[in-house]
């Protein structure tokens, strides 16, 4: 198994609640993560990009870095752990984050991947005038498709006169181009999410689903093999779930429901009221789950709670899993937690052993 950190470059990570750790994102705090899951062996570290938050009294999102910018600064301080920003496709023109990437992998070695998004938040857009309308809605994949290809050009062979619905190229250059392959990440979840993906991207992240509810998510990587089996591409899923690990379970469960208890319901609402939003394309699967009041204080990801021994048992169903290659990892208390799962969790599972053998040789 394959294990990611799904970094803190928004404040207070994923949990929106008020009795949760508060913090700032920052630099120094994004590199003790990354620091620490590159010292424990960890495989890659992923920064999201949000432009504009939910609000509420914890104002969660609202402080955010740059997802490019930062992980430059990450792989600059770095040697070995995989590095991917998050693209957000409507705001940067494809030969521009084409060029970005070759940018970054030039600074990290080849060591670096992207995210691409297509973006599902309209104030996150509107509010800088470059919303191009909710029908964008129903297209939105369509246009991810040319974005793709356009940069795939770019690095493949220096050059695009990519003419489509959404872009025209006119002898588009790009050079140094990447020394590495660039792989590409989706997250959509809906059929054409899964469709673009299949076609496109290298890997798909899914969201993990419930409570120690460890293979849950199953049957969406069906869903993608599924398509798969239509492009002969091989692509592997990786699994969102959150870790909130104690000494005992009893520890862990109490911190759960503290979380739980100080749900910030303000920010949660806007939540709510953007993912409504979409009636153009059949709404988004993740945003509905993200929105779904069951978990939503901490949007409905994957949730092990446990002591180390629990975690890292259920993280070791989670390899058992056809077609999952991994899980993307987030914590309660990012520098605690990455430490833990480093010396408390990792050691003890079935699954990561030949990096504790790499390590001891």
């Amino acid at each position: 198994m394959k294990i990611g950190v799904f970094i803190p470059i928004g404040n207070n990570g994923w949990l929106i609640s008020e009795n949760s750790p508060q913090y700032w994102p920052s630099f120094k705090m994004n590199k003790q993560v990354t620091l620490t899951a590159e010292r424990h062996g960890l495989d890659f570290v992923l920064s999201m990009i949000k432009l504009r938050g939910f609000g509420g009294k914890t104002e969660f999102w609202d402080h955010n870095l740059d997802s490019f910018t930062l992980m430059s600064g990450l792989a600059a301080v770095t040697s070995r752990i995989k590095i991917f920003a998050t693209c957000p496709t409507l705001a940067i023109p494809p030969a521009i984050a084409a060029r970005m990437a070759a940018t970054i992998d030039s600074v990290s070695n080849g060591r670096f991947g992207m995210n691409l998004i297509t973006g599902w938040q309209k104030p996150e857009y509107s509010q800088m005038g470059i919303w191009p309308g909710d029908e964008y809605f129903a297209h939105r994949y369509e246009y991810l498709s040319e974005y793709i290809r356009i940069m795939r050009d770019l690095w493949e062979t220096g050059r695009s006169d990519f003419k489509g619905r959404f872009f025209q190229m006119d002898d588009c250059r790009l050079s140094p181009r990447p020394q590495a392959d660039m792989k590409i990440i989706c997250a959509g979840q809906s059929d054409a999410g899964m469709a673009f993906t299949a076609e496109y991207a290298d890997y798909n992240f899914c969201f993990g689903k419930g409570v120690n509810t460890p293979v849950a998510f199953a049957p969406t990587v069906q869903k993608l093999r599924a398509a798969t089996a239509w492009t002969g591409r091989n692509v592997q899923a990786y699994a969102l779930f959150m870790i909130i690990a104690d000494e005992t379970d009893a520890a862990a469960r109490a911190k759960w429901e503290l979380y739980k208890a100080g749900t910030d319901r303000e920010a949660t609402a806007w939540l709510v009221q953007q993912s409504e939003i979409d009636t153009a394309s059949g709404g988004d699967t993740n945003v509905r789950q993200m929105a779904d009041p069951t978990s939503i204080v901490n949007i409905n990801m994957g949730t092990l709670v446990g002591s180390y021994e629990t975690v890292a048992r259920m993280l070791d169903e989670i390899d058992t899993v056809e077609g999952c290659e991994g899980v993307l990892l987030t914590f309660d208390d990012f520098l605690k937690g990455t430490e833990d799962f480093g010396t408390r969790i990792q050691p003890l599972m079935k699954s990561r052993q030949h990096v504790l053998e790499k390590e001891a040789a």
